[in-house]
């Protein structure tokens, strides 16, 4: 009888996945569980009251709305920055390709701060812009500036990659049938980064999401107006109220989710309308 050859590629599968389950349960599902069972001691009416209430729905629409317009300007810019770094070579390159990670090293509390005295009516920006009547820190734009900051490397460094790997001659290509540059980056160069840059995205998005340290500082954190979701389950927090914190976290998590779910859903899509795995 002909031996069974085991053809898995790496041994002890069932100790290895176990392990991954164990550790995966115990970082991310179980800590995310106790929210929602936190939650669930509540009553519908109470549930509601804590997450419904006006200056909650305030929150959100802060928080969401500028991830998600965050999270769009670094789509943008970061496919820039990437292209820059990536296609040319210029004095100061490997500085600005340095720098671009600064916002993973610098603590979240610092970067508000220096954001805070940059943007402020007596930094240096925030002094140019306020004969204009534009006011940037302590306000909703602040918020934005503060999220764009911090989600910015994730773009660049999903994206960078992709770049450096795609040969440039399926742009010379495309520019010896006739393309010009715009037609080659629309019909080669894009369709191959639509999939990492969506991916940068949805990383960027979750990132702004939960941000907490650098945005209070520069927010203003009034009311209604520059308050994000964050700064109200640490105020329920220190209020001890604990169920009306899991309550909007749990709000949170789920309205998160759904829009990672369709942002990865596009994204499996468009690499399977491209030929490319994601």
């Amino acid at each position: 009888m002909a031996r069974t050859i085991n053809k898995r590629v790496l041994p002890g599968f069932g100790l290895s996945l176990g392990f991954t389950l164990v550790y995966l349960s115990l970082i991310v599902l179980i800590p995310l569980s106790a929210v929602f069972f936190k939650t669930a001691s509540m009553t519908p009416e109470q549930f509601w009251q804590a997450v419904a209430s006006p200056r909650v729905v305030a929150s959100y629409k802060l928080t969401f709305g500028a991830s998600l317009l965050a999270a769009a300007i670094n789509a943008v810019f970061g496919l820039l920055l990437a292209w820059g770094l990536t296609r040319y070579t210029f004095p100061g390159r490997k500085i600005v390709d340095a720098l671009i990670d600064l916002p993973f090293a610098l603590p979240t509390a610092v970067a508000g701060i220096a954001l805070t005295a940059i943007y402020a009516k007596n930094g240096w920006i925030g002094s140019l812009l306020e004969p204009f009547g534009i006011q940037i820190a302590f306000g909703p734009p602040g918020v934005l500036v503060a999220l764009t900051f911090i989600g910015l490397p994730f773009v660049v460094r999903t994206v960078q990659p992709i770049l450096e790997d795609l040969e440039t001659e399926y742009e010379e290509a495309a520019a010896s049938l006739g393309a010009n540059r715009w037609q080659a980056f629309q019909r080669v160069v894009f369709p191959a980064l639509f999939p990492a840059l969506l991916t940068g995205f949805a990383l960027a998005f979750a990132r702004a999401v939960g941000e907490y340290g650098s945005v209070i500082f520069i927010a203003g954190n009034i009311p209604m107006v520059s308050e994000i979701t964050p700064l109200i389950i640490i105020t329920k927090l220190e209020q001890f109220d604990y169920k009306g914190a899991t309550a909007v976290a749990s709000v949170m998590l789920v309205i998160s989710f759904f829009l990672l779910l369709i942002v990865n859903g596009l994204q499996a899509w468009t690499a399977r309308r491209t030929g490319r795995t994601v």
